[in-house]
């Protein structure tokens, strides 16, 4: 790095750092993209510079739904080896966010000492880092439609992947979702090293395909793909009759890690982040003692106390991801571990302004069972005119106040049962500073 390059370095890092201390110190906000956006303001080369100073390489983990929570497992198996890591723990996951989170890690002078970033990354701005950054591996999760408003369909958002990806050396190593179609393919078309994951447990296919499924034609040919079965939304396991497109051979699959985390979505994401570690040389045994031991990250199966009450928080920010959250909420009602749900619909910008997602949702099965189910958010009427027309069995009410939808939905819960929370993303930021008196952004 020239003189030139390393005194704006320092520049950046150290007014940032300095400007960050003031906001956190004053509890101002978090602070987890000012940093990035003052160093990129004052110099805007400093991301590359940064990502150049982790020795053994970058870590991207990249997907619709998931990127929390096994980007926090792959940080908890890498640290338990000893390895130094940056890591955007607080979700922020745009350029902002990701300068910031290393710039946590620097010294006033922009100096790191890291062995490797974990980062987690919007899936909109994946061509857009890749212009600056050559990660040594890569984490694809899965497509879902995902704020429409903003993003367009998955086949879209593939395509610009792959663009991306393209150019990267032959040595980085691509981690792919098996079960989902679209990635499957994408991942068969790569040059680079391509390892895929993927269940293998027809005990857990769905009745039937959801009305939120994204992609079930076949990526090579157009004609519909043969499912065997579905594990959610479009992900399962699938055959092209007319072209013979189909679900590649796993090289990892439905390993005896147990379900540490609850949903079959945190499978998927166990997986990932296992077949990473092995690729990185890690034995089975480090990596198994750590999924064990795997907290949940906030808001994602996220358990808390409050009040003598338990209280799990599963964020809902689309059609697919509510479908699972529903789906373990009501295979935990019929354990009769619970009875109460507080549901929390916001349209803010991080949710996405387009709500019509919620119809889409199979709302009618977390309605079947007799329980109480409280509504509230932004967009409390529309969500209560969702659950309306199930017509189901659940005692519906309606609070607009979101503190006061809190206090209700921990009245209605037994002492030995847990309230469910399913909010969408700002409205699980919400959620977690009532309960905890804390920001996370």
């Amino acid at each position: 790095m020239s003189m030139l390059k390393a005194l704006r370095l320092a520049i950046a890092c150290s007014v940032a750092k300095s400007v960050t201390a003031v906001v956190r110190g004053l509890k101002l906000s978090a602070g987890s993209v000012l940093a990035g956006a003052i160093a990129r303001k004052i110099f805007p080369n400093v991301l590359p510079e940064l990502f150049e100073q982790a020795k053994k390489g970058v870590i991207l983990v990249v997907g619709t739904n998931g990127k929390t929570t096994t980007s926090l497992l792959i940080k908890a198996i890498l640290t338990a080896q000893g390895y130094k890591i940056a890591h955007n723990a607080t979700g922020a996951n745009l350029i902002n966010g990701l300068a910031t989170a290393l710039l946590e890690r620097a010294n006033l002078v922009g100096k790191l000492d890291i062995d490797y970033a974990i980062l987690e990354v919007d899936e909109n701005i994946v061509p857009i880092l890749l212009k600056t950054c050559t990660p040594t591996h890569m984490v694809t999760l899965n497509l879902f439609r995902d704020q429409l408003d903003r993003y367009g369909e998955v086949d879209t958002i593939s395509k610009r992947w792959q663009e991306a990806i393209a150019p990267l050396p032959t040595e980085t190593t691509i981690i792919v979702n098996g079960d989902d179609p679209t990635l499957n393919h994408f991942g068969q078309q790569l040059s680079q090293t391509v390892k895929f994951f993927g269940l293998s447990e027809p005990d857990l296919y769905l009745d039937a395909i959801p009305h939120a499924v994204d992609s079930i034609y076949c990526p090579q040919c157009g004609a519909s793909l043969n499912y065997k079965g579905v594990y959610l939304s479009h992900l399962g396991d699938y055959h092209c009759d007319s072209c013979g497109f189909s679900k590649n051979v796993l090289d990892i699959h439905s390993p005896d890690w147990g379900q540490i985390l609850i949903g079959v979505y945190n499978k998927y994401n166990t997986l990932a982040a296992g077949l990473l570690a092995e690729d990185l040389g890690i034995h089975r045994d480090v990596i198994d003692e750590e999924i064990q031991n795997f907290k949940a990250a906030f808001g994602r199966a996220e358990e808390l106390e409050v009040d003598g009450k338990a209280v799990r928080i599963l964020l809902s920010k689309n059609p697919v991801g509510m479908n699972e959250t529903i789906r373990a909420v009501t295979d935990l009602q019929k354990q009769g571990k619970t009875s109460t749900a507080l549901v929390i619909l916001n349209d803010r910008a991080p949710d996405g302004t387009d709500v019509s997602w919620i119809w889409d949702v199979d709302m009618e099965k977390i309605t079947q069972f007799p329980g109480k189910i409280i509504i509230s958010g932004d967009r409390t009427h529309d969500m209560a005119l969702r659950l309306h027309y199930c017509q189901g069995n659940a005692q519906l009410a309606v609070e607009t106040n979101l503190e006061k939808s809190i206090q209700m939905a921990l009245d209605a819960t037994p002492a030995d049962q847990t309230l469910h929370i399913l909010p969408t993303y700002s409205a699980m930021l919400e959620v977690r500073q009532i309960l905890t008196g804390r920001k996370i952004l």
